[in-house]
């Protein structure tokens, strides 16, 4: 099955209608992802229920993007960085297979770059919530000898 993918087109300022194509990462990357957000969450004081960590992307999903706001700088703008490999930019809407990597001058408003972080951290984490919470609940159960 192919990684999922997305296009997004910026709504605003001065990036209003520029299009941008996000694609998913690896599970191997997600999950080590996943695993640095966390680690770096619990090293800023953020208190993450076992359940959670032991369930990658899918116990960031329970926790939610708002909980990235708590962390230090250095550690948002590594994972930021990181969620912005999965953007590349479409030029030319009317050909939308024509896509490259991003460059500086493609996002040109704060408010786009932050909008494309959330957009791709959903897409690694927009599973339906039944099946968050049944990733949850079987790690639950496993932890608990159920």
């Amino acid at each position: 099955m192919a990684r999922r993918e997305l296009t997004y087109t910026a709504a605003d300022g001065r990036d209003k209608g520029r299009v941008f194509h996000l694609t998913e990462m690896s599970a191997n990357d997600a999950e080590r992802w996943a695993i640095r957000a966390m680690l770096a969450l619990i090293r800023n004081g953020v208190d993450i229920p076992d359940e959670a960590m032991n369930s990658g992307m899918a116990g960031l999903a329970r926790l939610g993007i708002t909980c990235l706001s708590k962390l230090n700088a250095e550690d948002a703008l590594q994972l930021g960085d990181e969620l912005m490999t999965c953007v590349r930019h479409i030029p030319n809407p009317s050909k939308p297979n024509v896509i490259r990597n991003l460059v500086e001058d493609d996002v040109e408003e704060v408010q786009t770059r932050l909008k494309l972080k959330v957009a791709v951290f959903r897409l690694h984490v927009d599973f339906s919530a039944a099946d968050a919470l049944s990733t949850l609940a079987s790690a639950s159960a496993v932890k608990s000898g159920a």
